[in-house]
């Protein structure tokens, strides 16, 4: 029997299928207590006698994984391992898996709940209201809108169905394009400059890499449109904080929803009173059915590792730590 953590806190007293999947195969669910985020000194203290863990966004360091050699498996609960040091644990052998295919749709309705706040000024007019005013001013409208995907992944394809319905353009930049995706919903593919040139809505949809951390910096915001409108549902890197509050501070940018940040939890950042912007705490991706979707698949994950198989099927991040495997 393996003693399995449950690190997020979102799944604290829930029951669910990630519990019957590991149950069944005769492991032990450790649900942490404290309701909220652990830090790397919790961390380590709750991985003590733990031979796997559905992980959250609590740190995987270089520390936590050299200091836990019992730990075979993190398991994260979602698509994003930006906080997990993979190469560390490639080294110590232990085994990195996401879930994905789970919560794009969580993802993509969250990204429209913010433009949507914005574009009809929901937080601004309900607070208003509350106060006793009646500021019935003009909103605007999403459909004839140019909306810009940078990433068009499962989540930004979820996003360009959802756009369409809204009637909106939808433009992208990706990569490694799904053309016949494209073509077939009328997408039109542009080069990243482009993109920036052309959105009324610029929507980030891509993962936390080298090459992505600060593709949204003066450069770029200065090649948007004026008026224009940033929404990151993504990772918090691919954004410099500071550049967006110099541009929306100059009025170049037209408004901002942010459910991701630099650093988490971010403090008082200096545009967190300004009436055009809206933020939510790295929640886009968590609804009931997605979080019961990616828990159950991290759990399979490491039923599977634990027993011995091995995911073939794109959950496995670091597949060369199973020939780094140490005892």
């Amino acid at each position: 029997m393996a003693r399995v953590l449950i690190a997020p806190a979102p799944l604290q007293g829930v029951e669910g299928e990630y519990r019957e999947i590991l149950k069944a195969a005769g492991h032990e669910p450790v649900q942490q207590n404290l309701g909220r985020q652990l830090v790397e000194t919790e961390l380590l203290d709750w991985l003590k006698g733990i031979d796997a863990t559905l992980a959250g966004s609590e740190p995987y360091t270089r520390k936590v994984i050299e200091s836990r050699p019992g730990l075979k498996v993190i398991a994260r609960v979602g698509v994003g391992y930006d906080a997990v040091d993979v190469q560390a644990a490639t080294e110590f052998g232990r085994t990195v898996t996401i879930a994905p295919g789970t919560n794009h749709g969580s993802v993509a309705e969250h990204t429209f709940s913010l433009m949507l706040a914005l574009a009809k000024r929901v937080v601004i007019q309900h607070n208003a209201v509350a106060r006793g005013e009646w500021p019935r001013g003009i909103n605007r409208p999403l459909r004839g809108s140019v909306l810009g995907l940078a990433g068009l992944g499962r989540t930004g394809k979820a996003v360009a169905l959802r756009a369409q319905a809204f009637e909106m353009r939808v433009i992208a930049y990706e990569p490694f394009p799904d053309r016949d995706f494209c073509a077939r919903h009328g997408i039109e593919l542009v080069d990243f400059d482009k993109l920036l040139e052309m959105s009324d809505w610029l929507s980030l949809h891509l993962p936390a890499t080298p090459q992505s951390r600060h593709i949204i910096n003066p450069d770029s915001l200065a090649r948007m449109k004026r008026g224009a409108m940033l929404i990151n549902t993504a990772r918090g890197a691919v954004v410099d904080e500071k550049a967006l509050a110099s541009a929306l501070e100059s009025g170049h940018l037209g408004g901002a929803g942010l459910d991701v940040f630099e650093q988490e939890p971010p403090g008082k950042l200096s545009f967190f009173d300004r009436p055009n912007v809206v933020f939510t705490p790295h929640v886009a991706g968590v609804d009931s059915q997605s979080l019961a979707d990616m828990a159950a698949s991290a759990a399979k994950s490491v039923v599977e590792i634990l027993d011995g198989r091995w995911p073939d099927d794109g959950r496995v991040v670091n597949p060369t730590a199973k020939t780094h495997k140490v005892s």
